[in-house]
């Protein structure tokens, strides 16, 4: 799988005298090579030799290409499956069928669960799920993004339709697929489909006692029948605090013993079955909070989840396009010349106003002026100039904020803005137009992700992701700009 690294090196033999496989003295009558020490001798040059070949063939091991090696419970690119639309598809019996289940193969392991937050945190949650699938050998099966971010009635966005799903499956060695690859959604609600899921919720939320809400379960044809997670997967028992499971401990539920030790009463479905949690599709409610060993795990750098699949949910072709689109035409950069290198400020204050509240200070005195972004641009500049050599000019700032003064002050500064209003995207991208509500909050992540700095809001997520990116894509830099409620202790610059 890539991602990861072959880190401990073969010792070199050491085949002076001193050796084991050499007499450490010896008289010339012992060198006859009819004598016995000569037979003795030989045949420790023989299992040398024999030495030799094992480590040679154990140093191409583990030096081939991931993609070469077979990891068992992987169904393999290299399938007898005849499948033009794409290799990731061999894991799947065909094209989408009226029911799931006719859809999986038998020689394949499934898992899957489902999001309900804002979209940074979404992609965290498919992240974790491909990565629990990824240590259990199970197929990942991801659902739509739900654009809560920006109100009720925006459609639901496929997975593909902002992440490159085929680069993304090449790279972690494990096929990756959307729900509409498995079962055929334009008759999904004609054939409702059983199944029993666990709810890791309900386990890890002290206060709310029931599973996360699936709000797709209608329309995907599913009543899904929940068995409450036993109440050791919650990495710290019996705090409502921490939210947060082991990935290891989730892992315990998707194998037939730890299945069966753990079995409780499942709850009555929508349709008012009980079924116990599925075996072959593995199911979950939720897994935001899932960590290998940290709780809010992906600032750090041992964070498997990042290292091993989101580093690899690079922007879908048309996506980066669109936002280098906006980039040239923000730089006055024409189409066949490369975009300069930029600093991108994200600087989240609209939801987070109300936390200024809660802590009797108005926006003003909370979030941070200018002057402190513009302090934490040399910041970034002397970074970027000790590194790379480089000193950029351009800064962009992307903010969910909608005061028209705030952003005139930005552009009294110099700094760059995407006008999502006079790009007019509806009218642009044609037949996407159905998903133009959360093009603005698309085009900023790619734009965050695409530069060679970032400076960030402590506690958003959004800027969490794209430092992650902006560092391991392009070995940029990425500071935060405190704010009263949430200063650097809040969450610290990428550790």
């Amino acid at each position: 799988m890539s991602g990861h690294r072959y880190a401990e090196s073969i010792d070199s033999i050491d085949a002076s005298p001193t050796t084991p496989f050499f007499p450490g003295s010896r008289d010339s009558s012992s060198q006859h090579p009819k004598g016995p020490l000569w037979r003795r001798y030989r045949q420790s040059l023989l299992l040398l030799a024999v030495f030799s070949l094992l480590s040679l063939t154990s140093f191409v091991l583990y030096t081939l290409p991931d993609a070469q090696l077979q990891v068992p419970g992987r169904t393999s690119f290299g399938s007898t499956f005849n499948d033009p639309r794409s290799p990731r598809l061999r894991a799947l019996v065909g094209p989408p069928t009226v029911r799931f289940r006719d859809n999986l193969r038998n020689d394949t392991k499934y898992i899957t669960s489902w999001i309900s937050a804002g979209w940074t945190n979404d992609v965290m949650t498919y992240a974790n799920l491909i990565y629990l699938g990824l240590i259990t050998g199970r197929t990942a099966i991801l659902h739509t993004f739900l654009p809560s971010h920006v109100g009720p009635g925006a459609p639901q966005i496929p997975f593909s339709d902002v992440f490159d799903i085929e680069y993304l499956s090449e790279k972690i060695g494990m096929p990756v697929l959307e729900f509409s690859d498995v079962k055929n959604m334009s008759t999904a609600s004609e054939e409702i489909e059983e199944i029993g899921c666990w709810s890791v919720w309900e386990a890890v939320e002290l206060r709310e006692g029931r599973p996360r809400p699936v709000y797709t379960e209608w329309e995907q044809g599913l009543s899904i029948s929940w068995t409450t997670a036993p109440p050791w997967v919650k990495k710290i028992p019996d705090y409502e605090h921490d939210r947060f499971a082991r990935f290891w401990d989730l892992a315990v539920l998707t194998y037939p013993k730890g299945r069966q030790e753990n079995l409780g009463t499942p709850q009555p479905s929508r349709t008012g079955a009980t079924v116990h949690p599925d075996e072959h599709l593995v199911c979950f409610d939720y897994l935001y909070y899932a960590c290998a060993s940290t709780s809010d795990e992906f600032i750090r750098e041992h964070s498997p989840a990042w290292r091993d699949v989101l580093r690899y949910f690079r922007w879908a072709p048309r996506m980066q396009e669109i936002a280098d689109g906006y980039l040239r035409r923000m730089f006055g950069v024409a189409e066949t010349d490369p975009i300069p290198p930029y600093i991108t400020i994200h600087a989240r204050r609209g939801d987070f106003g109300a936390y200024c509240g809660f802590a009797n200070l108005t926006l003003g005195d909370c979030f941070p002026t200018m002057e402190d972004y513009a302090r934490g641009i040399v910041g970034i500049r002397k970074e970027l100039e000790q590194r790379l050599g480089i000193s950029p000019k351009h800064i962009v700032m992307v903010s969910d904020e909608k005061d028209s003064i705030w952003w005139e002050v930005v552009r009294i500064m110099g700094w760059y803005t995407p006008d999502h209003e006079a790009e007019q995207t509806v009218e642009r991208y044609g037949a996407w137009r159905v998903s133009v509500r959360m093009y603005p909050v698309f085009i900023d992540a790619v734009i965050q992700s695409s530069g060679v700095g970032l400076l960030g809001s402590p506690g958003s997520t959004m800027s969490i992701i794209a430092g992650r990116r902006v560092i391991d894509w392009h070995g940029g830099a990425y500071h935060n700009v405190p704010w009263k409620v949430c200063s650097f202790s809040c969450w610290k610059n990428l550790s």
